[in-house]
C-alpha cells in the first residue's frame, strides 16, 4: 500500500470513529470545535447522513463514494409505507414509517436493530401516529415528529424513548440542530426550539399558517418559508424575528442556503434565488410545462442548482443566473428532493423509479424500479443509498456494493 493510500485509510477510521463517538454523544467530544458537534452535524463529518438533507444548509449533497453500478443490498418490509426520508450514522439506518414505528437496522444487512412505536400502547390494533418527517441523529439521539404533533427524541442506541414535546399540529418539519438547540415547525403554525438534553422549551415563533419546511440555519439565524407565504429570518437564541420578507405563495419545500442566498420552489410554478440580507429576489426561474407547485427541495452543488418537479422533470438551473442548463423527464412528478454525489444525482419519482443522472449532462444514467410512489428523498453515506417508498406495504431499499 502507497504511502497516500495509507493516509486516506488511516483518515477515512479516524473519521468513521469520530462520527461513531458523536452519534454516541461521547463527552471526550467537550473539546471539540462547536461545529463539528453540532452547528452542522451531517457536513463537517464526511461519512453520514445524519438529517434531512445533510446539513443545516439543506444543500442534499453527499460525502462518500458510490460504486459506479448500484445493487440492491437488502429491503425492510412496512405496513404503511415511507413518505419521509431516512438517516444514516455509525453503520445504522433510522427511519419513520407511517404505520407508527421508527426503525433502526444495520446498514450492510438491513437486520433490524430496534424498532420504538409513537405511543406506548402495545396492542398492535391501536392507533399509533405515524412518522412523515426524516430523523436527525445527533448527540446520541434520534429527533423527530408525528403527525399527531408530538416530537419524540429516542436513544440511537437502544430506541427507548427519553423524552416528548407535545405540539397543537401535525409535524412534517424534520429537525435541525445548533449546539445544544433543536429547532422544528408544526402544522399548529409555530416553529420551535427546544433543550435538546431535556425537551424544555426555549423558545416559539408564532407565524400566520402551517410550517412544512425543515429549518435551515446559518450564521445564528434559522429560516422558515411556509403557508403564511412569508420568509422569515429567526434569531436562533432569542427566537426574536430578524427581517420578514412577504413572498407572495406558499412554499411546501425547504430552503438550501449559501452565503447570502436562500434558494426554493414555491407553489407558483416558480425555483427563487432570495438574498435573505437584502430583502430581494434576484432571479426566478420558471419551466415551461405548465403550472405547478415544487414540494422537492433543492440540492446545491457548485454553481448548479437541483430540483424536481411535479412537470415531472428534474430541473437543472444555473444558481448564478437562474438559467436553465437542463432537464431529465421522469413518467411521474418529483416530490422527492435530490441528492448529489460527486457527478451524479439521484431522485425518486412518483413512476416508482430511482433514478441516476449525470450532473454535467442530464442525461439518464440508470433507474431502478422500486415501488408505486417514491417522494421521500435518498440518504447517501458509509457507500450506500437508502430510499422508501410511500405506497401500502411499502419498503425501505438499500443499494450499494454486495
Amino acid at each position: 500500500m502507497c504511502v497516500e493510500q495509507l493516509k486516506s485509510s488511516v483518515r477515512q477510521a479516524f473519521l468513521g470513529l469520530l462520527v461513531w463517538l458523536m452519534v454516541q454523544g461521547c463527552p471526550f467530544l467537550v473539546g471539540i470545535p462547536s461545529g463539528l458537534q453540532g452547528a452542522e452535524p451531517a457536513n463537517q463529518v464526511e461519512d453520514h447522513w445524519a438529517s434531512f438533507r445533510n446539513g443545516n444548509q439543506l444543500h442534499g449533497v453527499a460525502r462518500t463514494e458510490l460504486p459506479a453500478t448500484l445493487k440492491p443490498l437488502w429491503t425492510h418490509d412496512t405496513k404503511d409505507g415511507i413518505p419521509g426520508s431516512p438517516a444514516i450514522a455509525a453503520g445504522r439506518v433510522y427511519c419513520g414509517v407511517l404505520d407508527g414505528y421508527v426503525v433502526c437496522l444495520d446498514a450492510r444487512t438491513g437486520r433490524e436493530i430496534w424498532k420504538t412505536r409513537s405511543i406506548d400502547d402495545a396492542d398492535p390494533k391501536t392507533f399509533a401516529p405515524g412518522f412523515k418527517s426524516a430523523p436527525l441523529v445527533a448527540r446520541g439521539c434520534v429527533y423527530l415528529g408525528d403527525e399527531e404533533g408530538v416530537f419524540h427524541c429516542l436513544d440511537a442506541a437502544t430506541g427507548q424513548r427519553k423524552w416528548t414535546f407535545q405540539t397543537l399540529g401535525e409535524i412534517v418539519s424534520s429537525a435541525s440542530l445548533i449546539d445544544d438547540r433543536v429547532i422544528f415547525g408544526s402544522y399548529d403554525n409555530s416553529l420551535y426550539c427546544l433543550q435538546a438534553e431535556s425537551g424544555a422549551k426555549l423558545w416559539s415563533f408564532e407565524t400566520e399558517g402551517y410550517v412544512n419546511c425543515t429549518p435551515a440555519i446559518v450564521n445564528g439565524y434559522t429560516f422558515v418559508t411556509g403557508c403564511d407565504e412569508q420568509l422569515r429570518v429567526i434569531d436562533v437564541q432569542t427566537g426574536e424575528q430578524w427581517k420578514q420578507m412577504p413572498l407572495n405563495t406558499y412554499l411546501i419545500a425547504s430552503p438550501a442556503i449559501l452565503g447570502d442566498h436562500l434558494y426554493v420552489g414555491t407553489y407558483t410554478s416558480e425555483v427563487i434565488a432570495v438574498n435573505w440580507k437584502n430583502l430581494t429576489i434576484d432571479w426566478r426561474y420558471r419551466s415551461t410545462v405548465g403550472d405547478f407547485p415544487y414540494h422537492s427541495s433543492a440540492a446545491l452543488a457548485g454553481d448548479l442548482l437541483l430540483v424536481g418537479g411535479r412537470d415531472k422533470l428534474l430541473h437543472c438551473i444555473n444558481r448564478r443566473t437562474g438559467a436553465e442548463v437542463w432537464t431529465c423527464a421522469t413518467r411521474g412528478k418529483i416530490d422527492s428532493s435530490p441528492v448529489v454525489v460527486r457527478d451524479r444525482v439521484f431522485v425518486g419519482s412518483d413512476d416508482g423509479y430511482l433514478y441516476e443522472v449525470d450532473l454535467n449532462t442530464g442525461k439518464e444514467r440508470w433507474k431502478e424500479k422500486i415501488g408505486r410512489k417514491v417522494p421521500g428523498s435518498p440518504a447517501v453515506a458509509e457507500g450506500i443509498l437508502v430510499i422508501g417508498t410511500a405506497e401500502t406495504n411499502g419498503k425501505l431499499h438499500a443499494f450499494g456494493k454486495p
